[in-house]
C-alpha cells in the first residue's frame, strides 16, 4: 500500500523539522504554546522568514509587540523582514500600536476584524501558498476566556480556504503553566509546547511536540538555544520525561475527548 505524499513547510529552525518528519503539513493550523519568554515569538519569526526565502505569501499578526519591535528582533538573527515588507512579500499587521493612518493596524482586538484584515492582506499579496503567524491569540480573549474555543474555531474555519499554513501562539501563565482560556489547542492540527526550567542554577528553555496529525513525530523533550545572529537551535533530547513538561492533565483529558485527536 502506497503512502500519500504530504507537502510539508520547513520552519527554518535548525534541527526542528527532523522532529516532525520534515516540516508542518501544508494547510495545518498549529498551536505554539507556552509561558512568556520561552521562544514562541522567535519560532514564529523563523517560520515567517523561511517563507520569505521560499517565496510564500507571509502575514504576521503581532499583538504584544509593535511591528517595529518584531522587525528589530528579526534583524538580530540576520532576518530582514523590513525588506520583505517593502518588496510586497510580507505584511505585518500591528494590533498593539493603534494607528488609524496605517492600513495594516488592527484598531480593535476583535476576532471578526482580525479575520477581515488577514483576508485583505492575503488579497493584497496575491495568489499562492501562504504562511500566517498570529502572536498571540490569547490577546483576543483575555477578558472573555470562555470564548477562546469558539474564536479559535472561527479563525480556522474561515481562513483554511485561503491556503494558509498557520502558527497560532497562546500564552500560558507563569504561575500555573495554564492557558488564559483553552481554545487553540482544541482545534489545532498540531501542538508545539515551549517551556523553561532552572537546571543547575541556569535557565533552560525546551520544546516538545505534543501533537502533529498525519506525522510521526519525536516524543522527547529537547532543550533549545537562542543565539545572536543565528536564532533558535534545537539541541539533543534531554533526560526530562514527557510527563515532566507536558500540558496540564486536565487539558489532556479535554483533548482526548475532543473529536479528531
Amino acid at each position: 500500500m502506497s503512502l500519500v505524499k504530504i507537502e510539508r513547510l520547513a520552519t527554518g529552525v535548525k534541527g526542528f523539522d527532523k522532529l516532525i518528519s520534515g516540516g508542518i503539513p501544508r494547510g495545518f493550523f498549529v498551536a505554539v504554546v507556552g509561558e512568556p519568554g520561552t521562544g514562541k515569538t522567535i519560532f514564529g519569526i523563523h517560520y515567517a522568514w523561511q517563507g520569505v526565502k521560499e517565496n510564500d505569501k507571509i502575514i504576521y499578526v503581532t499583538t504584544e509587540e509593535s511591528r517595529e519591535s518584531i522587525i528589530r528582533q528579526a534583524k538580530m538573527f540576520g532576518m530582514n523582514l523590513d525588506e520583505a515588507v517593502d518588496s510586497n512579500k510580507m505584511i505585518i499587521i500591528d494590533a498593539l500600536m493603534k494607528n488609524t493612518n496605517d492600513e495594516w493596524t488592527l484598531n480593535e482586538t476583535d476576532i471578526d476584524e482580525l479575520v477581515k484584515k488577514i483576508i485583505d492582506a492575503k488579497k493584497k499579496l496575491g495568489y499562492g501558498r501562504a504562511r500566517l503567524v498570529i502572536d498571540s491569540m490569547s490577546t483576543f480573549w483575555l477578558d472573555k476566556p470562555a470564548m477562546a474555543r469558539i474564536y479559535s474555531y472561527n479563525i480556522k474555519r474561515v481562513l483554511y480556504k485561503w491556503d494558509f499554513t498557520a502558527l497560532l501562539t497562546s500564552q500560558y501563565a507563569i504561575t500555573t503553566s495554564s492557558a488564559f482560556g483553552w481554545g487553540v489547542e482544541h482545534v489545532a492540527d498540531g501542538i508545539i509546547r515551549f517551556g523553561r526550567r532552572i537546571v543547575g542554577g541556569e535557565l533552560k528553555r525546551y520544546v516538545l511536540v505534543e501533537k502533529m496529525r498525519q506525522t510521526p513525530h519525536d516524543l522527547r523533550v529537547h532543550y533549545i538555544t537562542i543565539e545572536d545572529k543565528i536564532g533558535m537551535k534545537i539541541e539533543e533530547a534531554t533526560e526530562l520525561r514527557q510527563e515532566d513538561v507536558s500540558m496540564p492533565e486536565k487539558l489532556k483529558k479535554q483533548l482526548k475527548n475532543h473529536e479528531g485527536i
